[in-house]
C-alpha cells in the first residue's frame, strides 16, 4: 500500500469527514428541491408549504435532540472500553464505519431541514419545489428511522467488554491477513547476519506507525541500489535509531531524506501494518482482567482462546507466506518472529494467572494446541511459553490446585518437557 493510500484509508476512517460528506449532501438535498421548475415533468402532488414546514420542523427538533444523546452515549462508551478492556481499544470505536455513518445520517439530516424550513420561509420554493421538498423529506425520514433502529442496537452492546473484544479480535485479524498477503511488507527476508552498511538513522522520536515499501522500491529502482529495513511498524524509535542500511551506493543527504520521509512516526502505534500491536492490546484487555482491582478470570479466558485462534491463524498462513515472491525484490525487510509475537501474547498473561487454576488451565491447553499447528518455529515458540506457564504455576499454585496442573501436564500431547508440578 502506497502512503496516498494509506493516508485516503485513514481519512475515511475520520468521523468528521464522513459527517461533513453527509451535512453537505443534506444541503444539496435542500437545495436541489428549487430546481424543480426544470423538471421535465410535474410531479402529480401539490403540497402546502404548512405542511413541510411542520414536518422539517419536527426533523430539526428531533435531531438536534438525538444527536447529543448519541454524542453522550458515544462518550460513555468511550470511557466504559477505557476502563474495562484498555485505552487502545478506543481507537477503533472512534474509526467505526457505522457509528461514523449514524451520526453521520442524523447531522445530515438536521442540516436538511434547517436548510429546508429556511427555503421554505423566504419562498424560494415553488409549487413543483415543494412537492420535491416532500418526496425528498419523506426518503430523509426513511433513512433516519433505519438509522435509529440499527443505533438502538448497538447501543445495547457499544463499549461493553464482549464488543471490545470483539473489534480488537477482528483488527488484529486484519492485519494480520494484511501481512500474510505481503509477508515482508512486499520485500524479501532480511537474515539475521545481514552485512553492516551506511546506514540511515531517525531524526525523530516516536513510533513507527507507517513505511511506504512502495516509495523504497521505486528509490532503489531510480538509484540501482538495495535497501535493507532495520525496523518494522510498531518499532519505537530514538534519534540516532538505524531506519534502513545502503546497499550499492555511498550514503548522500538527499537519499537519506528520500528514505526517511517512507517512514511515518507518531505518537501511538497503529492497527494497520502492526499486527503484534493487537495481540498486545487484547493481552492488555486480559490483564486488567486478572487485576485484583477487577478479577474477571472469564474474560481472560476468552482472550487466551482469542490469541489462540489468531495465532493458529497465522502459524498456518506464515509458512505459506514465506514462499511468495517479492513484490519489491530490491528491499530487504526483518520478518515478525514467532517467539516475540507469542511472548506478546502469553507471557504476561502466565505470569498474572500463575495462581488461578481455571485461568492457567485454559492457557495450558491453548499452548500446547499450538505446538502442533504452524512452522516449526511457531511450534517451537509455542513449547517455550508452555514451559514457563506450567513452571510458574509449579511456583504459585495452592497446594490443593498443584495436582490437577499436575495432571493436565502429564495429558499433554504437544511440547515434550514441561515442568511438572511437585
Amino acid at each position: 500500500m502506497s502512503r496516498l493510500r494509506w493516508i485516503l484509508s485513514r481519512l475515511r476512517r475520520t468521523l468528521w469527514i464522513r459527517v461533513s460528506l453527509y451535512a453537505v449532501l443534506g444541503v444539496l438535498a435542500a437545495i436541489a428541491a428549487t430546481l424543480a421548475i426544470y423538471l421535465p415533468w410535474p410531479l402529480p402532488i401539490d403540497i402546502s408549504a404548512e405542511a413541510i414546514d411542520s414536518l422539517l420542523n419536527v426533523i430539526a427538533s428531533s435531531m438536534l435532540a438525538v444527536t447529543t444523546f448519541s454524542v453522550t452515549a458515544l462518550t460513555s462508551a468511550y470511557g466504559s472500553a477505557t476502563s474495562n478492556a484498555t485505552p487502545r481499544a478506543t481507537r477503533l470505536l472512534t474509526e467505526d464505519d457505522f457509528i461514523q455513518s449514524v451520526l453521520a445520517t442524523f447531522i445530515g439530516s438536521f442540516l436538511f431541514s434547517i436548510v429546508g424550513l429556511v427555503a421554505l420561509r423566504v419562498s424560494v420554493y415553488g409549487p413543483q419545489g415543494r412537492a420535491l421538498l416532500f418526496v425528498t423529506t419523506v426518503l430523509v425520514i426513511i433513512l433516519i428511522v433505519l438509522a435509529l433502529l440499527r443505533w438502538i442496537h448497538q447501543l445495547t452492546k457499544l463499549g461493553r467488554v464482549g464488543d471490545t473484544i470483539d473489534r480488537l479480535e477482528d483488527a488484529t485479524r486484519r492485519s494480520m491477513q494484511a501481512r500474510l498477503d505481503l509477508p515482508f511488507l512486499g520485500g524479501r527476508p532480511l537474515p539475521g547476519d545481514a552485512p553492516a552498511g551506511p546506514a540511515i538513522l531517525s531524526d525523530e522520536v516516536g513510533y513507527v506507525e507507517f513505511i511506504d515499501t512502495a516509495a523504497l522500491s521505486d528509490l532503489c529502482e531510480d538509484r540501482s541500489i538495495h535497501l535493507d529495513i532495520r525496523v518494522l511498524p510498531g518499532a519505537f524509535l530514538y534519534h540516532g535509531t538505524p531506519l534502513a542500511v545502503v546497499q550499492g551506493e555511498p550514503l548522500g543527504e538527499d537519499l537519506a531524506a528520500r528514505v526517511r520521509r517512507a517512514f511515518t512516526v507518531s505518537s501511538a502505534r497503529s492497527f494497520d501494518q502492526d499486527p503484534r500491536f493487537g495481540i498486545i492490546t487484547l493481552t492488555e484487555v486480559a490483564l486488567r482482567a486478572l487485576s485484583p482491582a477487577v478479577n474477571d478470570p472469564g474474560t481472560a479466558i476468552d482472550v487466551i482462546g482469542r490469541q489462540a485462534r489468531l495465532l493458529t491463524l497465522w502459524g498456518e498462513g506464515w509458512h505459506r507466506a514465506e514462499l511468495h515472491k517479492a513484490k519489491y525484490p530490491r528491499l530487504r525487510v526483518p520478518p515478525l518472529l514467532d517467539d516475540d509475537i507469542h511472548e506478546d501474547a502469553f507471557h504476561l498473561i502466565g505470569r498474572e494467572a500463575a495462581g488461578q487454576i481455571d485461568v492457567l488451565t485454559r492457557l495450558v491447553k491453548a499452548l500446547d494446541a499450538l505446538t502442533r499447528t504452524g512452522s516449526h518455529a511457531a511450534r517451537k515458540a509455542a513449547a517455550a511459553q508452555l514451559r514457563i506457564a506450567c513452571a510458574r504455576g509449579a511456583e504459585s499454585l495452592p497446594s490443593h490446585d498443584r495436582p490437577r496442573l499436575r495432571h493436565l501436564v502429564e495429558g499433554l500431547e504437544g511440547t515434550s518437557h514441561p515442568p511438572r508440578p511437585e
